[in-house]
């Protein structure tokens, strides 16, 4: 759970450490901006001055002007977006440096590389646009940039796929391939339009006749989170509760996704248990600490998690404490800032750029 925590935060009382944190952002005040991730622990997200998630937090830190210290509570890819969309005086700091993701890590720049290559008797760049989910490290965002392609979000991945095949003939989609699956149906596309390069198997386990079809090609990649759930899940909830609505993640796999009652981003999850009326039963298949604060902040509804059986947990979402945004707060000129460098910095700027332009 700790880095590398000095004694006095690792044994603070979590009122002593509420405290601190409130002190240093009062002295800090309009200098300091903090960015709270849906999925931290309900105490860190108390104190963000803006929540949301991976697209409205982007959109935030790129708008941000007065703010000289960044600190983002979440991964670290997200802390390097923050950085690439923010201007050279502004710095960005993640509580705590361990909070990375597993499928940003499925996607290692010498497997796309090596993709890539294969597929320029494809038509390469001039018919290919690659498309990469912002979970995803700064050099692929870069290699994204450069090849003329964007980042999407779960908010936004529709608008991004349509941005990128009405300039070119073919997507390449890194790195979850259930999100871009369940967006390439969404658009009507079938399964036979869309094809899975498997990065562990010669030529991505594919035929070349495979990827002439193909007009979205999937990188092999996914989220434990949301893997979890199936579609087992929803049949014996609804059994349960017949009245229950079953709201998923386009993480989820397509079998969970087609049943759901709705699929959507975080923010499409956020806004469903808001708007729903009094007495809702809503059972949700994405991350457990959003599903606990939905339940905490609707004590009018019955909100719970989907499966009843898994702990949905992202462990690195979970990583960040109390402990770590105290400590940072009062010790960021001592701490390594998250800074992406050149030219690594400026190509994946151009992706996030046309990221934000996308709806």
């Amino acid at each position: 759970m700790f880095f590398n925590l000095p004694q006095e935060y690792r044994e603070a009382s979590a009122g002593e450490l509420r405290e601190r944190i409130t002190t240093a952002r009062r002295k800090l005040d309009r200098k300091l901006v903090i960015l709270a991730h849906h999925y931290q622990r309900i105490e860190v997200v108390e104190f963000g001055d803006h929540i949301g998630d991976s697209y409205a937090l982007s959109k935030i830190a790129a708008a941000q002007e007065e703010a000289e210290i960044i600190v983002f509570c979440g991964v670290h890819f997200m802390a390097e977006a923050a950085d690439i969309l923010t201007a050279g005086h502004q710095r960005v700091f993640l509580p705590n440096p361990l909070a990375g993701c597993p499928m940003a890590d499925m996607a290692e720049m010498a497997d796309v590389m090596e993709a890539w290559e294969y597929l320029q008797p494809f038509g390469g760049a001039d018919k290919i646009m690659p498309v990469s989910y912002m979970n995803t490290a700064a050099r692929l965002k870069a290699f994204t940039g450069k090849n003329g392609g964007l980042i999407c979000t779960s908010s936004n991945a529709v608008g991004a796929l349509k941005y990128a095949l009405d300039r070119r003939e073919k997507v390449f989609f890194f790195p979850d391939e259930n999100l871009g699956y369940n967006t390439g149906l969404k658009m009507g596309f079938g399964p036979e339009d869309m094809v899975v390069w498997d990065f562990t198997r010669d030529r991505g386990g594919l035929t070349e006749e495979q990827l002439e079809r193909a007009r979205i090609v999937l990188w092999k990649g996914h989220c434990h989170v949301h893997t979890n759930f199936t579609a087992e899940h929803v049949a014996e909830v609804r059994a349960k509760h017949p009245d229950v609505q079953v709201i998923v993640h386009p993480e989820c796999k397509a079998e969970v996704v087609s049943i759901a009652d709705g699929a959507g981003s975080t923010k499409y999850i956020v806004d469903y248990c808001e708007k729903a009326p009094a007495g809702s039963k809503i059972a949700i298949g994405t991350e457990i600490n959003l599903i606990n604060r939905m339940a905490h902040l609707h004590p009018d509804k019955t909100i719970f998690e989907l499966s009843g059986l898994t702990c949905p947990v992202c462990a690195n979402m979970y990583r960040t404490t109390l402990n770590d945004l105290a400590h940072c707060l009062e010790n960021y000129e001592s701490m390594k800032p998250i800074q992406v460098p050149e030219p690594i910095r400026s190509d994946a700027l151009l992706s996030l750029e046309r990221m934000l332009e996308v709806q």
